[in-house]
């Protein structure tokens, strides 16, 4: 029997997140590491039809001159993670998968993002419907080309200022006259998705930018029987918080106040230092303690590029509550990791539940994914053990 071939097209191919994730699938497939820190390795999926990291291709869009092996070097060298073994064993994969890497679009991208394209032959379009169908190519051209049984697209750029919809985002037909406008509003991270689904290729979005997380959107995957997932992935300090706000649900604590400080220097944040882009991170990261305690406790978020931590990503927290008596106290913690090791694992296991749920013929919101993002599509429950719960009982409904 022919072992399926599937394709992983990554948004923001390059990056360190994404780069990461890649030089992990070579791993993987070569047995150069073991599977700590994927959920989907776990005794839970057990009996679980996965595709096998050997399975996979690689490609994807990017606006900066970059390669894998130069994007997982600079990782090394500046944040002093991976082996210098294990990328030159890897080398062969990650060339062969830099060859798939296509120029992106920076339409919709706002100025800051846009300032980071540096590839020659980025996207310059005069309307959205041009740079769909640009994409739509690119996405045919690799699944013609390797053979594919079956394609995944995951968003993994940086974040996008947030967006007001309008009431053309409402439905499919509003969504594709807007499209042959010059409106350059419409965020990239929207054209790529749009261009996806509309090829019956599931979409994933790990980022807090506006992606498919609209009405026409959802309403094209359903009508293309693919997927949508996100938002953003939930990997550092949200998920302290999402672990730590039940604790005191359950304990009948009263959380009085919770700051969190969020310090970071890679390319994302360079990004997040744009107060613009950094309103969607924020919005996405201060609506999780509220809504898990039931009231609204006073909350404060703050996000800063330091660059010399580069991928080292520390969040401090500092909570202050109320036990019995009316005694205030005070719980902290400090959360330190590397950005692109907490999140790339991450994505993997969202593809590869993904990839399942289509062969299983599920479309729209992934609601059983929750417990991976921030701010889940299609899910208000923050709580990570119920997210988790969650996940168990569809993973029960999958083993029948």
């Amino acid at each position: 029997m022919t072992q399926r071939r599937v394709g992983l097209w990554l948004i923001g191919a390059l990056g360190g997140v994404c780069s990461t994730a890649v030089l992990g699938l070579s791993a993987l497939s070569r047995k150069l590491t073991d599977t700590t820190s994927l959920v989907t390795a776990s005794p839970l999926f057990d009996g679980v039809e996965l595709d096998d990291f050997d399975t996979f291709v690689v490609g994807g869009h990017e606006i900066r001159k970059s390669s894998y092996v130069e994007a997982v070097r600079d990782l090394h060298q500046r944040s002093n993670v991976f082996s210098e073994a294990m990328i030159q064993a890897c080398t062969p994969d990650l060339e062969k998968w830099t060859a798939n890497v296509k120029p992106g679009t920076i339409l919709g991208s706002g100025p800051t993002i846009s300032k980071l394209a540096d590839h020659p032959d980025v996207q310059r379009v005069a309307t959205p419907r041009e740079a769909v169908e640009r994409i739509q190519a690119d996405l045919r051209a690799f699944r013609e080309a390797n053979k594919l049984d079956q394609v995944v697209v995951a968003n993994v750029t940086s974040t996008e200022p947030p967006k007001e919809l309008s009431d053309a985002y409402t439905s499919i037909a509003k969504f594709r006259a807007l499209l042959d406008t010059k409106d350059a509003s419409i965020p990239a991270s929207a054209l790529y998705g749009w261009a996806a689904l509309d090829l019956g290729i599931s979409y994933i979005n790990f980022t807090p930018s506006l992606g498919s997380s609209f009405p026409a959107a959802i309403q094209l995957a359903e009508e293309r029987k693919a997927s949508v997932s996100g938002k953003d992935g939930k990997t550092g300090e949200t998920l302290m918080k999402t672990v730590l706000a039940p604790m005191f649900r359950h304990r009948n604590f009263k959380v009085l106040s919770w700051v969190g400080h969020n310090i970071f220097g890679n390319r994302d944040g360079v990004v997040l230092d744009d107060p613009v882009n950094k309103a969607s991170k924020i919005q996405t990261k201060d609506q999780v303690v509220s809504s898990i305690v039931g009231y609204k406790p006073q909350t404060h978020v703050s996000i800063e590029y330091i660059q010399s931590l580069d991928d080292w990503k520390t969040a401090w927290n500092h909570i202050h509550y109320q036990g019995f008596l009316g005694t205030k106290m005070i719980l902290q913690f400090i959360w330190q990791g590397c950005d692109s090791l907490l999140a790339a694992p991450l994505l993997l296991d969202i593809v590869r539940l993904t990839l399942l749920a289509q062969r299983r013929g599920e479309s729209g919101v992934l609601k059983h994914l929750a417990c991976f993002f921030k701010s889940p599509m299609g899910c208000d429950q923050h709580d990570f053990f119920e997210q988790m719960d969650m996940l168990a009982a569809y993973v029960a409904k999958v083993k029948g």
